[in-house]
């Protein structure tokens, strides 16, 4: 049973600082990413996904030239997004820049589309922030249809037409894999069966098992729609160390800046280093020595039926050493162990 799950990395290039405290450029974070992506590949584990956001505290905009970079450097762990910002992107350029890490990896693209959680790239881009749901939906439909790799038709609302239009680089395989991130909408749940596309569930606080309604949609959904069943996975935040008590110590301060600042901006109550430990020992907080964060993912791939967890490694200006070692120990101690846990009959986590 374990054989068939799967473990990888998220992040989305959180701006950080060095051994010291200073602050790093974007440039070396973005050096790091290739560095922590490369120890991933090396480690075995099978996914590192890089997101996209369009802010000063995060130095990736462009996932597939990141990914396209790591190509080089890397031999098969599979290359994905986490996601794409989607509503404020042209599906033509999203398939072209992935179906180009492709090629430079033999293969190993992925695609996962969403929503993103922050509205920068709208005004950058030149979209209308109320076209906000109609855009998503709009132009998921229009990717699912160019990653066929046939020539397309194809009119919508908000983009100009397609008319009999063949669309390169094709990829050698024939087709890049796509999933959708969903963070808690039924009418998303529903989306992703309709177009049969795998789902990806962002679980970034509270018992995860709370998100075990979606999956059961989502398969109810599969069925209504004549689709055969499709991998859900899972993507939540978390950081490891040696212990407990050391992994919560290192990544606090780092998760009350990050947090803190969106807090601030987007009106929410101060978060306490009090609501952060109790995120981490009830909620979807992955933080501490890698027997407790095993036993949360195995939890948690159970609670939703899921078949593959990725640990969003980066939260906050942490430094790239320290991240190389959660990702050591997420690797070599933290996937072991929840392959064994999820071959047996766990149904709750031990904290």
């Amino acid at each position: 049973m374990s054989e068939n799950h799967r473990f990888g990395l998220d992040t989305f290039g959180d701006m950080t600082v060095d051994a010291h405290g200073i602050p790093e450029s974007a440039g070396a974070v973005l050096r790091h990413v290739v560095e922590e992506a490369v120890l991933a590949d090396q480690l075995g584990l099978d996914h590192f996904n890089v997101g996209e956001h369009h802010r000063d505290d995060f130095a990736i905009s462009s996932p597939e030239t990141v990914l396209a970079g790591i190509a080089t450097r890397t031999s098969r762990i599979i290359l994905g997004s986490g996601v794409t910002v989607l509503s404020s992107a042209d599906p033509v350029r999203i398939y072209q820049g992935f179906a180009t890490v492709d090629g430079l990896s033999r293969g190993r693209a992925e695609i996962t589309a969403g929503r993103g959680s922050f509205t920068e790239s709208f005004p950058l881009f030149g979209y209308e922030l109320h076209n906000y749901g109609r855009l998503f939906e709009e132009k998921l439909e229009l990717l699912v249809e160019l990653l066929e790799e046939k020539a397309i038709t194809w009119s919508g609302d908000l983009r100009a037409p397609l008319h009999n239009q063949e669309v390169y680089p094709k990829t050698e395989r024939g087709r890049i894999p796509l999933r959708v991130g969903v963070g808690g909408s039924p009418e998303s749940v529903v989306r992703a069966a309709r177009l049969g596309i795998p789902m990806a569930l962002a679980i970034i606080g509270g018992d995860p098992a709370r998100f075990a309604p979606y999956a059961a949609l989502y398969k109810e959904s599969l069925t209504k729609y004549g689709k055969s069943e499709l991998p859900i996975s899972i993507h939540s935040p978390g950081h490891i160390a040696d212990s407990d008590e050391q992994a919560i110590e290192e990544q606090w301060p780092h998760y009350q800046t990050s947090f803190g600042r969106i807090g601030r901006e987007r009106g929410w109550g101060v978060i306490d280093k009090g609501h952060f430990i109790a995120e981490v020992r009830q909620g979807s907080l992955y933080v501490g020595s890698p027997e407790t964060v095993a036993r949360k993912i195995a939890y948690a791939m159970r609670a939703v039926g899921a078949t593959r967890f990725d640990l969003k490694y980066a939260t906050g200006p942490m430094p790239h050493e320290k991240l190389l070692r959660s990702i050591e120990l997420y690797a070599t101690k933290v996937v072991p162990m929840v392959r064994e846990l999820l071959a047996t009959s766990l149904t709750a986590p031990v904290l």
